[in-house]
C-alpha cells in the first residue's frame, strides 16, 4: 500500500513516519496515527481521533473525534508485548469508542470485520472478534475474548462478560447484562422493573415549591399510584378534586398526551 499525495493530512495532525496510508486517506486536525498503523484507501480520521498500532485497517473506515483505536489492552498481564488489531472495511467508529489490541494469552489479535457501526462510548476489549455488519449502540461494552458474530446488535449500555459469544443475527436489548452465550437469531432483553415512587418532594422543595403545591401533587400521585383506580379513573378524579392546582393540571395533561404509557 503506497503513500500517495492524494491523501490529505491536516498540518496539525501527527502521523508517524512508520504509518502507511492508502490513497484518498483524510486525517483531521490534532488526530494521531501511530507507529505500525496501516490505513486502507479512503479512510477518514476526524479531528482528535487516535489510532495506535500495530493495527491493520481496511478501506473506507470512518473514525470520529476522540475515538481511541488500537490502544494497549486493559489487562494487567500485558507488559508491552507485540499484539495487533485487524479491522476490515467500511466500519464507523463514533465519538469516544475504544478498541484494544490483543494479548499474547488470548491469541495476540483483536479483529473486526466489515460494515459495522460502533456508536459513541462503545468498547471492544482485547482479543475480541467482531463479525460483519454488527451494531453496537451507545455504551455497549465487550470484555476480553468475546466473539460477536455477523449481523448481531448489542443494545445501549449492555456489558458482555469475557469469553461469551453472541450468535449471528442476535439482538441484545438495552441495559442487558450478558454472562452466558446468546444463541443466534434470538432476542435477549433484561426484564424491565422501573417504578415510580411518587413526588420528587426534596427536589421540588429546593426549587421553591410551597407546601401547598407539594400537598396537591402528593394527593395526585397517591390517586395515581396507591389507589385502586386505573390511570384513566385517577386522571378523572384529579380533575374533579384537584383541578384548582396548575401543577396537577400539568400532570394530567402530560398523562393524557402519553403515547407509550407512563411509569407507575
Amino acid at each position: 500500500m503506497s503513500t500517495q499525495t492524494k491523501s490529505e493530512i491536516h498540518p496539525q495532525a501527527v502521523v508517524s513516519s512508520g504509518a502507511r496510508l492508502g490513497a484518498g486517506v483524510k486525517i483531521g486536525a490534532y488526530a494521531i496515527v501511530g507507529e505500525l498503523v496501516t490505513l486502507g484507501d479512503g479512510c477518514f480520521v476526524d479531528a482528535h481521533a487516535v489510532i495506535q498500532g500495530p493495527s491493520t485497517i481496511g478501506r473506507n473506515n470512518v473514525f470520529h473525534p476522540f475515538c481511541s483505536i488500537g490502544g494497549d489492552p486493559q489487562d494487567l498481564k500485558f507488559h508491552g508485548e507485540q499484539t495487533e488489531l485487524v479491522v476490515g472495511a467500511g466500519n464507523t467508529f463514533r465519538e469516544y469508542v475504544t478498541v484494544s489490541r490483543g494479548t499474547t494469552g488470548g491469541g495476540g489479535k483483536t479483529t473486526i470485520g466489515n460494515g459495522s457501526l460502533f456508536m459513541a462510548y462503545s468498547h471492544i476489549a482485547h482479543d475480541c472478534h467482531v463479525g460483519d455488519e454488527t451494531i453496537f449502540a451507545n455504551g455497549a461494552t465487550l470484555a476480553g475474548h468475546v466473539t460477536v458474530e455477523d449481523f448481531a446488535t448489542i443494545g445501549a449500555f449492555s456489558p458482555v462478560h469475557q469469553f461469551c459469544r453472541i450468535g449471528r443475527y442476535a439482538y441484545v436489548g438495552a441495559s442487558t447484562v450478558i454472562t452466558q452465550d446468546v444463541p443466534p437469531f434470538s432476542r435477549v432483553v433484561t426484564e424491565r422493573s422501573t417504578k415510580s415512587y411518587g413526588v420528587n418532594s426534596i427536589g421540588l422543595e429546593r426549587k421553591g415549591f410551597s407546601k401547598e403545591r407539594l400537598r396537591a401533587l402528593g394527593r395526585a400521585y397517591r390517586l395515581l399510584l396507591q389507589s385502586k383506580m386505573n390511570t384513566s379513573q385517577a386522571v378523572k378524579e384529579m380533575r374533579a378534586t384537584l383541578g384548582e392546582s396548575e401543577d396537577v393540571l400539568e400532570l394530567v395533561s402530560f398523562i393524557e398526551a402519553a403515547e407509550r404509557g407512563i411509569v407507575k
